[in-house]
């Protein structure tokens, strides 16, 4: 009884202890608060461009949002993109007219739906596939996790807007899964996957495979898989990634619609039909259906990579089909990512052919008939050359500020002057959650600034602005301390190292407003005491590392509000 009580005691006084040091360490961690943030595009296809009233923009998602998937039940549509390991994962999309969309949040926001915390910036969420079944009102989402060991999985709902599941695992390989409900209730899976092992002929050739799907235990039926599709349309002409498969039932017929020769500059859509789901399926004469192949380089308002698609039938019987295109900047290169754009499709015929889709694509499309664009209104998402403010103080942030590998709420609180980050010790080069706010880069030509209130207390402390291709590529433009005196820094990390492209060192009396303008490849990263005059720091720079031709991997550029406590930029 005697120790019980003698162990409370030490108990209570290690609690207090450790209270106490928690204590010191956050009252020797700066504060700082982010606010008043704005971001404007000025892109040239714009202004060049101008909407008249019956017209609108594609793309319909501007910046990193590829591989869409769409559905529809009633009168209402849901699309969904790939996240990687941006978290929370899986945007979600609504519209009513496929023309003016609202996201309503992310299918996969709780860290025990998404395991991505070690992830690459590439890894994570992969083409996700969005259905809804008729037959028992409920909304699926398949899709592969690539972190985590979670692979192949599915979550669902009957509410996209209010929240989904925990994740199912599915017992088979391979990537991109699609879910298909057939008229008689039945359910079956399509998917990428490698060949048998010992038949692979060429590096690129995969296979489509098929399983039945068990609705009741949401699981795939052991040894009812079976290859639909080997290699592509034409095995002899050794086709590549066969890839993102869908399946449409129209007029008792089945069709396999997949994107073929990877996500690059030979991407396309192919289409295949059969009298059964599970096949034989043949390809139709007139394949590729879209792709941007085939046209010279130097085109104008260039479109291209045009592919991984998924159709919808509107109410009235029309069909339409969301896909993902790049549009490179002036040098080529492509730094705001894969996109969603749409086209109406012909289904007039047998096969289904996107209008406009096989030749080179315009920015603008024919409004739907009676249809009013409302791009940037009443809570719509903006396109085309736009301007987005937020104070960041609403409590409930703006679903388009995202982080990268765990939940934002672990360093964010919201207050009256704006988003305060306590700053995590990992810095924005960890394979790791990293303390940063990121919104997605849209345009080729933009100006993105935010006020930073910041006074660091040691040189391991470091906040300011981002530019994020990838843990190994990116940009730093914050402020730190060396000394007793403050600086402000602009560092360049490239393949993993890193180099101090300029520091100053300043006088920090009040809040410091931080701002990096984009044009055609070129960032200058200004700063400015007085919130009116700025001042350059390192001259006009390359974006070349913000690109995926540089960077590698599948993702746009992000702007992020940065902290971090394990800063290692030194001032000169």
């Amino acid at each position: 009884m005697k120790q019980n009580i003698i162990n409370t005691l030490l108990n209570k006084r290690n609690s207090k202890l450790i209270f106490a040091t928690a204590l010191l360490s956050i009252n020797s961690i700066a504060a700082q608060t982010f606010t008043d943030f704005s971001y404007r595009g000025n892109d040239k296809i714009y202004a060049n461009n101008p909407l008249k009233e019956n017209e609108f923009y594609s793309p319909i998602l501007q910046g990193c949002y590829p591989d869409p998937s769409i559905t529809r039940k009633g009168d209402d549509y849901y699309l969904v993109n790939s996240s990687f390991s941006m978290f929370p994962g899986v945007p979600i999309f609504t519209s009513k007219d496929l023309v003016n969309w609202k996201q309503v949040g992310h299918v996969l926001d709780r860290p025990s739906q998404l395991k991505v915390e070690k992830g690459g910036v590439s890894q994570g969420i992969y083409a996700p596939d969005i259905k809804y079944n008729k037959f028992n009102d409920t909304f699926y989402m398949i899709t592969t996790q690539i972190a985590g060991g979670v692979g192949n999985m599915v979550v669902k709902t009957k509410d996209p807007a209010k929240g989904w599941s925990e994740v199912q695992k599915l017992n088979f390989d391979g990537i991109d899964p699609a879910i298909f409900f057939d008229d008689d209730g039945k359910a079956y899976i399509v998917h990428n996957d490698a060949p048998p092992q010992g038949t692979e002929l060429y590096n690129g050739h995969r296979v489509i495979k098929m399983w039945d799907y068990d609705l009741e235990k949401d699981q795939v039926i052991a040894g009812s898989d079976k290859i639909i599709v080997n290699g592509g349309v034409d095995l002899s002409q050794k086709p590549i990634w066969i890839e993102g498969p869908h399946i449409y039932k129209k007029n008792g017929k089945y069709f396999l619609m997949c994107a073929e020769g990877g996500t690059g500059g030979n991407h396309s859509e192919v289409i295949f039909m059969s009298d059964s789901p599970k096949g034989p399926f043949i390809p139709a004469k007139n394949n590729p259906i879209l792709t941007q192949r085939y046209f010279p380089k130097d085109r104008k308002d260039k479109v291209d990579w045009a592919g991984h698609a998924d159709l919808v039938e509107t109410p009235d019987g029309k069909y339409f089909g969301v896909f993902l295109a790049i549009r490179p900047n002036e040098k080529g290169r492509v730094n705001h990512g894969r996109e969603t754009f749409i086209l109406p499709v012909d289904w007039s015929g047998k096969y289904p052919v996107f209008e406009n889709g096989l030749v080179p694509m315009k920015p603008k499309l024919k409004l739907p008939e009676g249809v009013k664009n409302q791009t940037g209104q009443n809570g719509f998402f903006p396109n085309g050359n736009f301007t987005y403010n937020d104070k960041l103080t609403d409590k409930n942030l703006d679903y388009r500020w995202i982080a990268m590998r765990g939940p934002r709420e672990n360093f964010i609180s919201t207050t009256k002057n704006g988003v305060k980050v306590t700053p995590f010790e990992t810095n924005i080069k960890a394979l790791a959650p990293v303390s940063a706010l990121f919104h997605r880069l849209q345009h080729e030509d933009f100006e993105t600034s935010v006020m930073l209130d910041f006074k660091p207390k040691t040189e391991k402390e470091l906040a300011g602005i981002t530019c994020y291709q990838s843990e190994k590529f990116n940009y730093v433009f914050g402020i730190t301390k060396k000394d007793k005196d403050f600086y402000i820094v602009l560092e360049r990390t490239e393949k993993g190292a890193s180099k101090l492209i300029g520091s100053e060192k300043i006088s920090l009396s009040k809040s410091i407003k931080l701002q990096v303008v984009g044009e055609k490849d070129d960032l200058n990263f200004n700063y400015s005491l007085d919130g009116k005059n700025f001042k350059n720091l390192g001259g006009a720079v390359s974006g070349d590392i913000l690109s995926t031709d540089v960077a590698g991997g599948f993702t746009g550029s992000l702007i992020g509000l940065y902290s971090t406590l394990s800063n290692d930029i030194v001032p000169n």
